[in-house]
């Protein structure tokens, strides 16, 4: 199972962790695992109203509100991504500021573009 694996890999400051396959029964267990390490970045791929329902699962298995809060999701960067080459390019780029210590501005991740977007539509 992916929490085993995340268990192995012993991840460190200097490991980040990304859930892809958009299944509650893989990509949770690994992302707890995950957030109870040192690991710099921790997200899941997945819709604004997914990354909210997977932080409330999360909060069940006895994750402490600081570990909940370091998921990031969607994650990466909003850049108008389309295709999956793209996407991969946003993620790397918001994994890549995240190791370098720089700060996103809310706007810029897709989580804050698209809640901004959601607010301009209203």
């Amino acid at each position: 199972m992916p929490d085993d694996t995340v268990l192995e890999m012993r991840l460190d400051r200097r490991s980040a962790v990304i859930a892809l396959t958009h299944d509650p029964k893989l990509d949770d267990l690994a992302l707890m695992e995950a957030l109870r390490t040192d690991a710099f970045y921790v997200g899941a791929l997945g819709s604004r109203r997914n990354n909210a329902a997977r932080r409330e699962r999360l909060r069940e298995f006895d994750l402490t509100a600081h570990d909940v809060a370091r998921l990031r999701g969607p994650v990466g960067l909003y850049i108008g991504s389309r295709t999956p080459p793209e996407i991969a390019i946003s993620i790397l780029a918001e994994v890549t500021a995240a190791k370098n210590g720089v700060a996103i501005h809310a706007v810029t991740t897709v989580e804050g573009a698209k809640s901004v977007g959601a607010l301009e539509a209203a």
